[in-house]
């Protein structure tokens, strides 16, 4: 076994990272393609999700593997090799099963324990079966990573650790509330209609909207969701299907919208979102840079004085904009954004002595330190005005949103400046990995970790034992034809022998091989099973010289079994 992972994920890369490596559908099928023709893979798998991909591959070079995988990741990724490698990670044959079985339990995922990644490791495999890129290594990994997870879930309490993606961005959206009495009476709209769109559609319904209107690309696809949500017996909401165009009309309308689509560019702007919050607001949407869409910014707001560069005799101060504003000791005006260097060349300049920089590092309020140093030398020259008694700051409060978006997508559906706009509340995969990331893990995280400790060990066994097969059949094909050989000798030799000595002989003769190949059989792949013993088999080949090529043909046969066994 040479199973191979080359990937990134939440846990390794920022979102920005992610948001640009993601794969359509179409580059992942490519990317498929192009690993198996590659030389050293002869097997490939893609794992995509909104927080990971990943490359799954049997190979039979590691390095060349290594860097085989990590240059095909780049090209279909578009992100380049030298950019994406510092977030990469790899893992080799039991590692990788490790590795593998943690993510179909949930133990590597954004929401510990959540088990919509089953579905998802489902549909690599599917995919990798129809293009029939998956062989005996990853069909049985892949379908063993299934059972390994749904066993964690049965028999632990991972459940209440985790929860789906979606069940957690609406908790986020309801601010750690209660989400059902949060969710209770609201319009909803679900852009997209995939996977991840029809949790977030029966989720809302389940916990209690009033309404659920589906927008897709497919206008049937969208309108099948709606009916099943219709349909569904256990909730009383009302849903309906509208087509791509009607979204920003449907937004003005609704008070939370989800959305997960594959699309490659944003599907709502800023704008669109400020348009939909003015709608149902009458006022224009503010941001916390000022109004969107207006071309000057509000009153109130002064530019930032220059913290590097002066005008007067080597001042790092531009005293005219000071003394229009006014100084203070919270670092107002004059010293916002300054950093420390800038305000001691500026003490220094203004007292016009240096200062002890040594003596300053010891200070643990230096910062604070040098602005009371820079704020009484300069009541002293009299270059800027001094207000003794710090004026309080000001922090605006934003007003309680009337729109909540849940945007799932990777690359983002919703840009990221709808997180500034008053009146909105905007929840995405980037506000979810850093909520997440102080998520309590539950009790039976461990249980689970055993699980798959011990799953790994037995796969691993069951893999070695697997590898001598081959040679084992190819012993007892050889030992099938020494004993076909040796009957038709027989029948030269004794050629009035009759149907019925003969069978009894033929039989004694099998019984006494098959004998003597019990226990060196039986033996050989236990010994395999251990780690170490893949030595066993050519130990095998060696003593009973058995044919290489008979061995091979073998594996070849079972390999191309395994791919062309299609989806299950």
């Amino acid at each position: 076994m040479s199973l191979l992972v080359v990937g990134l994920s939440h846990r390794s890369a920022p979102v920005s990272v992610l948001e640009r490596a993601s794969l359509s559908p179409d580059a992942r099928l490519k990317l498929l393609q192009d690993t198996v023709a590659a030389e050293p893979a002869a097997e490939a798998a893609v794992l995509a999700t909104c927080n990971r991909i990943e490359l799954y591959a049997d190979v039979d070079k590691f390095h060349a593997g290594v860097a085989e995988l990590s240059t095909l990741l780049a090209q279909h990724s578009g992100v380049g090799l030298e950019e994406l490698t510092p977030y990469l990670y790899v893992h080799y044959e039991d590692r990788a099963v490790h590795h593998l079985f943690s993510v179909a339990c949930g133990l590597d995922s954004m929401v510990v324990g959540e088990g919509q990644i089953l579905g998802q490791i489902k549909d690599s495999l599917a995919r990798a079966q129809e293009l029939h890129t998956a062989g005996r290594l990853l069909n049985d990994l892949f379908q063993q990573a299934l059972r390994v997870g749904k066993r964690a879930h049965s028999e632990t309490g991972i459940d209440r650790a985790g929860q789906s993606l979606v069940t957690f961005g609406l908790e986020q959206l309801a601010a750690g509330g209660d989400v059902a009495g949060w969710a209770r009476g609201k319009r909803a709209l679900v852009i997209g209609a995939g996977s991840m769109s029809s949790l977030a559609a029966a989720t809302l319904a389940r916990v209690g909207v009033a309404e659920v209107v589906v927008a897709n690309r497919t206008f049937d696809r969208a309108e099948r969701l709606a009916r099943i949500l219709t349909d569904a017996e256990d909730t009383d909401v009302v849903a309906r299907a509208v087509p791509m165009e009607s979204v920003a009309e449907e937004l003005t309308r609704a008070d939370v919208a989800v959305s997960c689509t594959g699309a490659t560019g944003l599907v709502l702007t800023a704008e669109v979102v400020a348009t939909a919050v003015e709608g149902r607001t009458g006022t224009p949407v503010a941001s916390d840079g000022g109004t969107v869409g207006a071309g000057t910014a509000p009153a109130d707001v002064r530019p930032l004085p220059p913290t590097s560069v002066g005008t007067d005799d080597g001042c790092p101060l531009d005293l005219s904009a000071v003394q229009q504003s006014g100084f203070s000791v919270m670092g107002e005006a004059a010293v916002a954004g300054m950093d420390a260097a800038t305000l001691e060349q500026h003490a220094a300049w203004a007292a016009g002595t240096a200062v002890d920089r040594r003596e300053a590092a010891r200070r643990p309020d230096t910062d604070s330190g040098l602005i009371t140093a820079l704020a009484a030398t300069a009541a002293t020259v009299g270059r800027i005005p001094e207000l003794r008694r710090p004026e309080p700051v000001t922090v605006p409060v934003r007003p309680e949103p009337v729109l909540f978006l849940l945007d799932l997508a990777m690359p983002r559906d919703v840009d990221a400046a709808a997180h500034r706009l008053a009146g909105v509340r905007l929840v995405d995969i980037e506000s979810l990995a850093e909520a997440s990331a102080d998520a309590p893990m539950a009790t039976d995280v461990d249980h689970v970790r055993r699980i798959v400790a011990d799953e790994v060990a037995a796969f691993g066994a069951a893999q070695r034992a697997a590898h001598i097969t081959p040679t084992v059949v190819a012993l007892r094909a050889m030992a099938a034809d020494v004993v076909a050989s040796e009957i038709a000798r027989l029948d030269g030799r004794l050629p009035g022998l009759d149907d019925k000595h003969r069978a009894e002989i033929t039989q004694t003769v099998r019984r006494v091989v098959d004998k003597l190949l019990h226990a060196p059989t039986v033996r050989v792949k236990q010994l395999a099973a251990e780690p170490g013993g893949a030595g066993y088999a050519d130990a095998l080949r060696t003593l009973f010289d058995l044919d290489q090529e008979t061995v091979a043909s073998v594996s070849r046969a079972e390999d191309s079994t395994e791919k062309n066994r299609g989806p299950r």
